[in-house]
């Protein structure tokens, strides 16, 4: 059956939106940096009393600079291990990976590293892996030269394989053990922190994305929003987003923020 593709984004309706949860690579973020448009879009949300949460596939000490320094609410790390935030000056953090089983999880991903990079050559554990609690990140094309498709779906295999879940970004493949997702934490957070029901609340948010990791997102929700570049994912992508901005990665989100703030 042919997917149906995304709506354009002046269809969607933002009346009773309270929130926007956002991935950040090549969807807030535009060739590796956060313009002035997408901040200030950001900014712009936050003032006018949005909820505001990325949510990402980069790690913890990322995560820890954003959810302090970023005009946001809070923000969910390394694909949805955990969220943190700021309340009443104070830093907190939920885990929804099991916390005491990180150092059996990475002994088990060092086997599935060694692996990748003995049988893909090119590929390389990225930059940012020594910030990381309980994931895998392998480079495809950030600091090394893009791999083909059927390298990145090599590496795919060799996580599935070892058991792990994984998910493609636009710039890495992330591996690791357990059931969590962005999904899954991100109805935690709605659960914890809003005490609202996300199932029956789903028309209150938006989400938006750019890539494969964002995928059980735009599948669940009623608002979910791709900027132009999903495209590039297309034929990777079961479910696609169902509204589409016109612009690329952050002129697509300051698109889609410039909507919710009417």
């Amino acid at each position: 059956m042919e997917k149906p593709a995304p709506k354009p984004i002046e269809d969607i309706d933002v009346r009773e939106v309270i929130g926007i949860f956002f991935d950040i690579d090549d969807t807030f973020s535009s060739e590796g940096k956060i313009t002035k448009e997408a901040y200030s879009a950001l900014w712009n949300l936050k003032n006018i009393g949005k909820i505001v949460v990325p949510i990402t596939g980069r790690p913890a000490g990322w995560c820890d600079h954003i959810a302090r320094m970023w005009p946001v609410n809070a923000v969910v790390g390394e694909n949805g291990a955990f969220y943190q935030m700021m309340r009443n000056g104070r830093m907190v953090k939920k885990y929804a990976a099991p916390e005491k089983e990180i150092e059996t999880m990475r002994s088990r991903l060092f086997v599935i590293r060694d692996e990748v990079m003995r049988k893909i050559k090119g590929s390389a554990v990225s930059s940012d892996q020594a910030f990381r609690e309980f994931d895998l990140s392998i480079d495809y094309c950030e600091d090394v030269p893009r791999l083909s498709e059927a390298e990145v779906d090599r590496i795919v295999e060799i996580f599935e394989r070892h058991g792990a879940t994984t998910k493609v970004s636009s710039v890495h493949v992330n591996g690791w053990f357990g059931d969590h997702t962005k999904l899954t934490t991100a109805k935690l957070f709605v659960q914890n922190e809003l005490c609202l029901d996300i199932e029956k609340d789903n028309h209150k948010f938006v989400f938006a994305g750019d890539s494969q990791n964002d995928e059980p997102m735009f599948e669940f929700f009623e608002k979910s929003v791709g900027v132009a570049n999903v495209m590039d994912f297309a034929k990777r992508l079961k479910f696609m987003p169902k509204y589409i901005t016109r612009g690329k990665s952050g002129a697509g989100f300051a698109e889609l923020a410039k909507i919710i703030c009417g």
